[in-house]
């Protein structure tokens, strides 16, 4: 069974997708977090499909520093990527997290590596 803490966040999550989606050219920079690890994604919701995606698991990723510090890699890392592929401008979905910690350093540190939102 699930805790209050979960309930929570899934209707909160549900509540964001209802207004915002992700297309090709303007496509969708998930967030989830576990406690131990980090994952951003770029979703194109029209077709279904990931873009582009970074996490903390990457075998060439180096975890050294905190939770935050982390975060703040993996944002700059999707950042990278994403202008590679020649995207510049996503829909940000924090997925029913506060807008606080791990999730707002990941943010800051795309913006910081170019992407917009």
């Amino acid at each position: 069974m699930a805790n209050n803490k979960e309930i929570r966040r899934v209707k909160l999550k549900m509540r964001i997708r209802k207004r915002i989606s992700g297309c090709a050219t303007r496509p969708r920079l998930t967030v989830f977090r576990s406690n131990s690890e980090i994952y951003a994604q770029l979703i194109d919701d029209v077709k279904g499909v990931t873009l582009v995606s970074a996490s903390s698991m990457e075998k060439a990723f180096n975890k050294t520093g905190s939770k935050t510090e982390i975060a703040i890699s993996v944002g700059k890392l999707v950042a990278e990527r994403a202008l590679s592929i020649g995207i510049d401008s996503v829909v940000f979905d924090r997925n029913g997290y506060l807008y606080h910690g791990r999730v707002k350093s990941l943010a800051d540190s795309a913006r910081e590596g170019g992407l917009k939102f």
